[in-house]
């Protein structure tokens, strides 16, 4: 718990005292695995920790793994105990930047961009890149996206008994609401 409280003193203080912050307490990260002909596996964290510098567009953000959340609470107990290992694993965080960002061109219309960064995740950190939709209504940056992961790339072991009930591929979306 400590590292966690560390890390996220040093995502919000992070950067020249003069930057414009936005950060959020409460974003919304969710993740879908689902073959059609089984159970749904969808989880759901709604306190994501995001910070994004509007000066330069980098970002990062924080996932307690243990708080995603399932349909079932034996779905989410066999997740942070077998694939996640959320007791030696215990977050997931983002660090990265919004590619050609520039507050001043925000509008009420959602615009494309693309975030590119470092996901790590079970331990392991890799690049990826998600499309992303960002707007600025009343004060407030709106960011909403997605990419693909593969548990492969993170090192999670699937056993072969469930191997066809898992996708290759999850789906991971987020949503933002980030404010000064």
């Amino acid at each position: 718990m400590k590292k966690l409280t560390l890390l996220t003193a040093v995502l919000f203080f992070a950067g020249s005292a003069s930057a414009q912050k936005y950060s959020s307490k409460n974003g919304k990260l969710t993740f879908e695995a689902s073959v059609p002909l089984f159970d749904d596996i969808y989880a759901q964290d709604d306190n994501n920790m995001v910070i994004l510098n509007a000066d330069t567009g980098e970002m990062a953000s924080v996932s307690v793994v243990k708080n995603f959340h399932f349909k079932t609470k034996l779905m989410e107990e066999h997740f942070n105990e077998s694939y996640a290992e959320s007791a030696k694993f215990p977050k997931t965080t983002f660090k990265g930047k919004i590619v050609g960002f520039d507050k001043s061109k925000l509008t009420a219309s959602p615009q494309k961009y693309t975030v590119q960064g470092t996901l790590n995740f079970h331990g392991v950190d890799k690049a990826i890149a998600s499309a992303a939709s960002i707007h600025t209504k009343e004060g407030k940056i709106y960011m909403q996206g997605s990419f693909v992961a593969k548990p492969a790339d993170y090192k999670v072991t699937i056993p072969k008994v469930v191997t066809k009930k898992i996708a290759e591929n999850v789906n991971v979306e987020y949503n933002y609401i980030l404010i000064k």
